[in-house]
């Protein structure tokens, strides 16, 4: 009896990869905003709040998805990692506003600033071997390839370089590149893919004999 998901829970699993495929799109948007697009502070911190139980929705969606077939370990650590970074990046998000409606027009003190700083490293740090994580149980499946494994590697292991390199200061402030909004593009794909795969799901589980 096999032990992929294709073949012993079909329609949860197909649930759970389009559940996540709405998930991965929120929190594919939800990043740049927080980040680049001043918002009213109701919007800001529900975005905040939401993005990390988002990103932990869509990376389970995504390990369905790639166990479709074949369970594989690199994708069920992929999952908890991100779920992990979700939350570290909800909690930096929310700390940093907390600090900064509550200080008001007072500057911001360097120590109280590198409480957060340091809350970024620890979220650069998950969603980098989350994603290192992915991009390995992607190489050889059907729907992913190596196209999708080598370049998330490649920006996961960048992210990851960057960051430990210039802690505390965050890669952008020492005058390096940001590999975050990379990151963003690639799952990005990755949701698009997802959503693309969906048929190739539904076919592979109706090719399947129950028991088989």
């Amino acid at each position: 009896m096999s032990d992929s998901i294709g073949a012993s829970a079909a329609p949860a699993g197909l649930k759970a990869v389009q559940v996540g495929i709405v998930a991965g799109f929120f929190t594919c948007l939800a990043y740049p905003f927080l980040v680049f697009v001043p918002l009213p502070k109701l919007v800001t911190t529900t975005l905040a709040a939401c993005f990390g139980p988002g990103l932990a929705v869509a990376c389970y969606g995504l390990r369905r998805l790639l166990d479709w077939e074949t369970p594989r370990v690199s994708s069920a650590l992929g999952a908890l990692l991100n779920a992990l970074a979700g939350a570290l990046f909800s909690a930096m998000a929310l700390v940093q506003m907390a600090v900064g409606y509550s200080a008001g027009s007072e500057k911001v003190s360097a120590q109280m600033t590198a409480i957060w700083l340091g809350l970024d490293v620890a979220w650069d740090a998950y969603i980098g071997l989350g994603t290192f994580c992915f991009a390995l149980a992607m190489l050889h499946h059907p729907r992913f390839g190596k196209a999708f494994a080598f370049s998330g590697m490649v920006i996961a292991a960048g992210l990851l370089a960057l960051n430990f390199y210039t802690f505390p200061a965050p890669p952008k402030s020492a005058g390096l590149v940001d590999l975050g909004p990379a990151i963003g593009i690639w799952y990005l794909v990755v949701t698009i893919q997802m959503w693309r795969s969906l048929r190739w799901a539904r076919g592979s589980s109706a090719n399947r004999t129950p028991g088989a």
